[in-house]
């Protein structure tokens, strides 16, 4: 009998929370349509037709703003505005107590892809209605479709809108692909944060042709562009050169050497590389381009100016990956590695030599050019390698710049040619992690090397 009675009170318990629930959704309901209720009033009581037009440029637009007689006002107290710019009153006309119109001709592409803003008022200004004008052009066919493969791994393809370009309405582009002869066909779905620009990273066959276009799409027409046919194999490119190192050709003062590694990422791949060469001079933009490198890992570049800083860079091309028939890609450009030419011994010119108070001074003259440029070119190097010729001269290597500012002094600020001593070198404000390595004649020293912890690093070297 007790359980009987525990169980009907659990019964009434629950009819009791879900009638409490049921009042509790309807209450919620009511309040919803009761927040809404001053806007669909004000929905009512204006509008604009027609609403949201998508019209072509050049074209001619007459609007009609209606109002409705419970705002107690005349359509001839009304007034428009285009994109919050007040339109004269010879623009529009009173059709009837209620209806206000504007007339716009000629009109001009969207100023803004989310449509240009026709708004009627109050005369006291407040908002009535509005319309969106979506005013522009359909897609020209997409062209300069461009395809590449990074190391045949993956495909990123690139065009232009168009020869118009420009339609001022939002416009889609889809980067579409397939197998020659058999496969369905897929959209690209990476764009990569870049306009026109579209990012395949897996799933691509090799040895099979593809067929590769674009749709372009608006509210206006639709167009497609030119079909490519390509194989993976070849469009490839692949990554810059990997150990670029410059170093002098003894005591030869117009040239240096330039040796780097081949593509590590294929090294398991049947190819002929191809390489090129570019270089330039301190405080100079303009690079001087060697082509034909050929396929060595190696070149040595002559006629160069005595006691001059040089920068170069190598990249690559890929070319006959697997058999391919095709140039390839060429590669990015490596980073830029610094080296300079030895200056022109004049010690033994003449019937005497220097005085040892003229030698120092010689010596003197020349650090203190030399290490104004390491200050100049040593800002914030999150990698930097220094390394000293005839126990005075140094080299740095910029690998990155950061917005750190940072700067190197030396011990002694004269090194005495020909004499062992021991010399310090200090690098301030370098990142953590800065690596540096020494070497004296062009041999680098064993173990020469140091990680830069803390705010610097103090190495000393004989």
């Amino acid at each position: 009998m007790d359980y009987e009675c525990a169980r009907s009170h659990q019964h009434d318990k629950k009819r009791v929370e879900s009638a409490r629930d049921r009042q509790m959704t309807i209450l919620v309901i009511m309040l919803f349509f009761v927040a809404l209720l001053p806007y669909a009033l004000t929905a009512h009581l204006a509008v604009i037709s027609p609403q949201d037009p998508v019209l072509h440029i050049g074209s001619s637009l007459t609007a009609v703003c209606t109002i409705s007689a419970e705002l107690e006002i005349t359509a001839r107290s009304l007034y428009w505005t285009l994109n919050g710019r007040r339109l004269a009153r010879n623009t529009y006309r009173v059709l009837s107590p209620t209806e206000s119109s504007v007339t716009l001709h000629q009109l001009n592409g969207s100023l803004q892809q989310s449509g240009d803003n026709l708004v009627c008022h109050r005369s006291n200004g407040e908002v009535l209605a509005g319309s969106c004008l979506y005013v522009g052009s359909p897609p020209e066919k997409p062209v300069n479709l461009t395809c590449w493969s990074r190391n045949t791994k993956d495909l990123s393809c690139r065009w232009s809108p168009g020869s118009q370009g420009e339609t001022f309405i939002n416009t889609k582009y889809i980067l579409k692909y397939k197998l020659k002869w058999y496969g369905k066909e897929k959209d690209c779905e990476d764009y990569m944060g870049q306009p026109y620009t579209c990012y395949v990273p897996r799933d691509l066959a090799i040895f099979t042709p593809y067929e590769i276009w674009v749709e372009a799409s608006n509210q206006l027409g639709s167009s497609t562009s030119d079909v490519i046919t390509l194989d993976i194999l070849d469009v490839v490119t692949t990554d810059p050169p990997p150990d670029v190192l410059v170093s002098r050709v003894g005591d030869l003062e117009d040239q240096l050497s330039v040796r780097w590694g081949s593509p590590p990422a294929l090294k398991d791949y049947l190819f002929q590389a191809k390489y090129q060469i570019r270089y330039r001079v301190e405080d100079s933009d303009e690079w001087k381009v060697i082509d034909d490198a050929g396929n060595q890992t190696s070149c040595r570049l002559a006629g160069l100016r005595a006691g001059t800083v040089y920068f170069v860079q190598v990249r690559c091309n890929p070319i006959g990956v697997y058999g391919s028939k095709k140039a390839g890609i060429w590669s990015d450009w490596s980073h830029s590695t610094a080296a300079s030419t030895p200056g022109i011994d004049r010690s033994h010119i003449g019937s005497c030599d220097l005085k040892p108070s003229e030698h120092n001074s010689t010596l003197r003259k020349e650090l203190k050019q030399f290490f104004g440029w390491m200050r100049k070119h040593s800002y914030g190097c999150t990698d930097v390698s220094i390394k000293l010729y005839d126990q005075w001269r140094v080299w740095l290597q910029k690998a990155q710049k950061t917005h750190d500012q940072g700067y190197l002094t030396a011990t002694p600020s004269v090194f005495r040619a020909g004499v062992e001593e021991a010399v310090s070198v200090t690098i301030f404000n370098a990142v953590e992690g800065t690596r540096v390595q020494l070497s004296v004649k062009s041999e680098i020293l064993a173990h020469s090397h140091g990680i830069v912890r803390g705010k610097k690093l103090f190495w000393v070297f004989t």
